[in-house]
C-alpha cells in the first residue's frame, strides 16, 4: 500500500492543486494510492476538473469546528474510506474572521483538531503540510514593512513585531504544530507562497487570476480586440519586483517536502516562481485576452468597478458561451483584494528560494506560463469564455 493523501481544504487555489497534481503524476504515478479530498462544500470531480481516478474519493460536510474532539473522529472515520492508512496530511481549511484574536484561535483550533484527529485515526500518518504566506514578512503592514533592506526575503528572519505578531494566526499554528509533533512519529513543515496564481472550481477569497481573468474577458468583449487596457494599479506599483507563486509550483513543492522528512522536518521554506513586475506581467497577461496591456494612466479602469458597471454584457456572455452561474456575483471573493496586491503592495517584497533549492526542489514555473495555466483551467472549467 503507497501513500494516502488527505487534503483539508481541497477546493481552495492550494489544496485543488495538491489533488491535482497527484492524480495527475506528480511526483509519479506510483507515488500515491489513494487521495482523499476533504471539502467544505459539496464539489464534484467532473466540476473540479479532476481526472477520472478510483484512487480519488471526495468528502464533503465534516465541520472542524463545532462538536467535540470524539464528535470530530468519528464524523472522519465513518466519512474517509481508509483512513487508517493515512500518511500525509495536507491543512488548506481556513475561517476568516474579523476579530484577530478570534481568527488566531479559530484557526489555530482547527488544525490541532484535524491532526489530532488523523494522529488518533491512522498510525502510518508521517507529515503533516501548513502553509502560511508572506504575511509573516509583515507584507500587510504596507508602509511600514519591516524587512525592505533586507531582501531577498529569507525564512531565517525574525517575527514581525507587535501588535502585528499576535493578530497574525501563522504564528498560533506554527506554534501548534511544535507542540503538538513532540514525541510523535510525524514530522511537519511550513511553507510560504507569496499571491498564488492559479485556478479554483468554486470561487475563492483571493483568487486574483480569476478576477483579472472575468475582468479582462469583459473588457475585450465591451472594448473590442486589440483594445488598449491600461494597469489598473499606480506608477509605483507597476514597477516593484515579487514572486508570485504558480499553484502547480505551490502544490510540487509541498509534495516533494512531504515525502522527503529526512530534510524538511519542522522547517520552513518560501516556495515562488519567477521574480517579476507588473510591468512585465500586465502586457502578458492582457495578450492572453486579445488586448494591449499598457502602464498606468490618470483615471485607469479599476477591474472591480467595470465589472460592477458592465453585469449586463457579462450575463450576456455568459449565456453566449454557456459560461458557468455566479462568478461576478460570487459573496465569497474578497471584493478589495485585487486592489491590495495591484496598488496598496506597491514595495519590493523578493523571496530567497535557496531553502526549497538546499532540499531538492528545483522546478522553475515562469510567469506566462503561470498565468495561462491558470486561464486555460477557467476557460475548461468554463468560467470565462
Amino acid at each position: 500500500m503507497g501513500n494516502h493523501a488527505l487534503i483539508y481544504g481541497a477546493s481552495g487555489i492550494s489544496g485543488w492543486a495538491i489533488v491535482n497534481s497527484i492524480l495527475n503524476g506528480y511526483p509519479s504515478k506510483d507515488a500515491f494510492s489513494r487521495v482523499t479530498a476533504m471539502v467544505n462544500r459539496p464539489l464534484t470531480r467532473e466540476m473540479a476538473l479532476w481526472p477520472d481516478d478510483p484512487r480519488l474519493q471526495i468528502v464533503s460536510g465534516v465541520d472542524l469546528v463545532k462538536g467535540t474532539q470524539e464528535e470530530l473522529e468519528k464524523q472522519i472515520k465513518e466519512k474517509v474510506k481508509d483512513v487508517e492508512t493515512v500518511t500525509q496530511v495536507y491543512f488548506y481549511s481556513y475561517k476568516q474572521i474579523d476579530d484577530p484574536g478570534s481568527e488566531c484561535k479559530i484557526n489555530e483550533a482547527m488544525l490541532e483538531r484535524a491532526v489530532t484527529a488523523i494522529d488518533h485515526l491512522s498510525s502510518k500518518l508521517s507529515y503533516v503540510l501548513l502553509p502560511t504566506g508572506t504575511k509573516i514578512y509583515g507584507c500587510q503592514m504596507v508602509d511600514e514593512f519591516p524587512f525592505a533592506k533586507d531582501l531577498p526575503l529569507k525564512e531565517t528572519l525574525p517575527p514581525i513585531p507587535e501588535p502585528h505578531l499576535s493578530q497574525l494566526f501563522y504564528y498560533n499554528q506554527i506554534d501548534c504544530l511544535k507542540r503538538i509533533s513532540k514525541g510523535k512519529r510525524w514530522n511537519w513543515c511550513e511553507v510560504r507562497p507569496d499571491n498564488i496564481i492559479g485556478f479554483v472550481p468554486n470561487n475563492n477569497a483571493y483568487c486574483l487570476a480569476q478576477t483579472l481573468a472575468l475582468y479582462l474577458s469583459l473588457y475585450r468583449s465591451v472594448q473590442g480586440e486589440g483594445a488598449k487596457c491600461p494597469f489598473p494599479g499606480t506608477e509605483k506599483s507597476w514597477v516593484n519586483k515579487y514572486n508570485e507563486s504558480p499553484q502547480d509550483m505551490v502544490a510540487h513543492f509541498s509534495i516533494h517536502a512531504s515525502l522527503h522528512p529526512e530534510k524538511t522536518a519542522s522547517q520552513s521554506f518560501n516556495v515562488g516562481g519567477q521574480e517579476d513586475s507588473w510591468s512585465g506581467k500586465w502586457p502578458v497577461i492582457c495578450d492572453y485576452f486579445g488586448l494591449d496591456g499598457t502602464g498606468p494612466e490618470e483615471n485607469s479602469p479599476q477591474p472591480g468597478a467595470y465589472i460592477d458597471a458592465h453585469k449586463k454584457e457579462w450575463y450576456e456572455l455568459e449565456k453566449k458561451h454557456n459560461l458557468k452561474k455566479g462568478s461576478v456575483d460570487s459573496d465569497i471573493t474578497h471584493p478589495g483584494f485585487q486592489y491590495v496586491i495591484m496598488t496598496l503592495f506597491d514595495f519590493d517584497r523578493q523571496m530567497s528560494m535557496e531553502a526549497s533549492h538546499k532540499v531538492g526542489y528545483t522546478e522553475e514555473i515562469g510567469t506566462k506560463e503561470a498565468w495561462t495555466t491558470a486561464f486555460d483551467r477557467m476557460r475548461k472549467a468554463k468560467v470565462i469564455p
